[in-house]
């Protein structure tokens, strides 16, 4: 595995890192603080890789789990050494089976340091007949918020692994359709102690009350953002979103900003946007560095091929 990079600012990381591995296709990524180092996700083979500022690729979860045949969201939980991977199986990852196809799909949690499994979370709970965890957001106590865009779903896990639906809403997640669109993917646990949930098909927020599951429509005053698929809080209190077309042909490759109107996210404006230089963006991460865009090549695995780089690039 090797890497290339731009030189930029903020010392050893570039504007531009990519890295080279065979297949990975990473969709989520977070830092880790410990290693000063980026956690990368793979759609294709279900791992989980250290990335740093180099582009220098080192795994870190290689789980022979069949059922984690894609790993999506990824979240790092310091103060608990642990790892959280979302997983599913949408038929592109290498272990694919007709058994796991939109069935397999749950929350893995890994030690931080080494890596080891400590437990894994079915998350296919319920009637509906597809299933497909992916996106985690974290609460300062542990829990976790997992969506299921498949499932019209989002799911709260309690640190030991209890697992439960906090919101089954149409409101939410009103369809969706493998190779048409997708329901809610993007979640954040905001300060103020609620969620923030992005639709992708439809492109509206939504603000969820974590103790009840009451959602709420934020209104945009910018309109809402189609393709959206993962954005993060900065700490000005601002929030970027990455967007694409890959499942919905109304959406676009851009980086979005947007402010909220008050403390409680009941309305929001757009404040920036612009078009984004790699294909399907599919995660942002703030860190110490400064924003970066990850874009991983998904269109690759949907029409049956490979790449076998991934781009890190930084907003500026």
């Amino acid at each position: 595995m090797s890497a290339s990079s731009t030189p930029g600012h903020d010392g050893p990381f570039a504007d531009v890192i990519t890295g080279h591995a065979d297949s990975l296709h990473p969709e989520g990524v977070d830092w880790d603080p410990n290693r000063q180092a980026f956690l990368v996700s793979s759609t294709r083979h279900g791992t989980a890789s250290i990335v740093d500022g180099h582009g220098r690729i080192t795994p870190l979860v290689t789980d022979p789990d069949p059922r984690i045949v894609s790993t999506v969201g990824i979240t790092v939980d310091v103060p608990r050494n642990r790892l959280l991977l979302g997983y599913h199986d949408l038929g592109i990852g290498a272990r694919s089976t007709p058994e796991t196809n939109l069935k397999a799909s749950g929350m893995a949690v890994y030690d931080l340091a080494t890596g080891e499994e400590q437990f894994l979370v079915d998350l296919a709970l319920g009637e509906e007949p597809m299933h497909a965890a992916d996106r985690i957001a974290l609460d300062q106590d542990g829990t976790a918020y997992v969506s299921d865009p498949a499932a019209n779903k989002i799911y709260r896990v309690t640190v030991d692994g209890k697992a439960e639906v906090l919101v089954d809403s149409p409101t939410l997640s009103p369809g969706w359709e493998l190779g048409t669109g997708a329901g809610v993917i993007g979640l954040r646990v905001h300060p103020g102690g609620f969620l923030l949930a992005l639709h992708y098909t439809t492109g509206l927020l939504a603000r969820v009350s974590t103790d009840t599951g009451e959602v709420r429509q934020v209104e945009m005053s910018g309109g809402p953002i189609v393709g959206g698929d993962a954005f993060a809080l900065r700490a000005d209190g601002s929030m970027v979103v990455v967007s694409n077309a890959l499942a919905n042909e109304n959406g676009e490759d851009a980086v979005i900003v947007l402010n909220p109107e008050d403390e409680d996210w009941s309305a929001a404006k757009t404040v920036h946007h612009e078009a984004w230089p790699e294909k399907n963006p599919t995660d942002v991460l703030p860190t110490p560095h400064g924003d970066y865009v990850l874009s991983g090549r998904p269109e690759y695995l949907f029409r049956g091929e490979v790449a076998n780089d991934f781009v890190l690039r930084r907003i500026v």
